[in-house]
């Protein structure tokens, strides 16, 4: 009998099989469970990860796997939302450090507009989404979570996207874990 508190895996301690469920202690629950080991990452790096430096500065910085950046342009970059609405929710952000988009030059206008364009045809692409919801919370009372870096939001849609989690569960179901999805678009992003 192997003891399964010595199990590891490649994220800890390896689980035990559904199988066996049945014979663990305790007894069952009303209780439904939505199974998110790669949520992880996000508890182990703390509460607020770069809570003293500006994400959207500081992710241009680092290798693009590392930081999910699907895209860079000359005056903007494309990364995934580290907290997406669905798969593929991607960001575009200018590389300077502004705050609301009447601050953009016409050059960042210009690129932020042409990567929500290119975000939008890939995302078609490889994940067949019905539509998207693209737009800017500027500012803490609209809903910004990060205020003062600009960003667009692009989040692709399916007709079949919308179910009960959200409403009745405040939970998300994401299909693909992020790696994965920054991968995808990535490799299908125009060269």
């Amino acid at each position: 009998m192997t003891d399964r508190a010595t199990d590891q895996g490649p994220y800890g301690p390896a689980a035990a099989p559904a199988e066996d469920a049945a014979h663990l202690a305790g007894v069952p629950d009303e209780f439904q469970r939505l199974w998110t080991p790669h949520r992880m990452a996000y508890i182990q790096a703390g509460p607020e990860p770069l809570r003293e430096e500006c994400p959207f500065c500081e992710a241009p910085k680092h290798e693009d796997a590392e930081r999910l950046i699907v895209a860079r342009g000359e005056t903007a970059y494309v990364l995934l939302n580290l907290f997406p609405y669905n798969s593929g929710h991607v960001l575009v952000c200018p590389y300077r450090h502004i705050a609301t988009y009447d601050q953009a030059t016409e050059e960042e206008v210009a690129e932020i507009g042409d990567l929500t364009q290119t975000a939008m045809r890939v995302l078609r692409e490889v994940s067949r989404c019905d539509g998207f919801n693209i737009g800017m919370n500027q500012g803490a009372v609209a809903g910004a979570g990060v205020d003062a870096h600009l960003h667009q939001h692009v989040v692709p849609r399916w007709t079949s996207d919308a179910n009960f989690f959200p409403i009745i569960a405040k939970t998300k179901a994401l299909p693909q874990l992020l790696g994965e999805v920054r991968h995808t678009l990535a490799a299908a992003w125009p060269r």
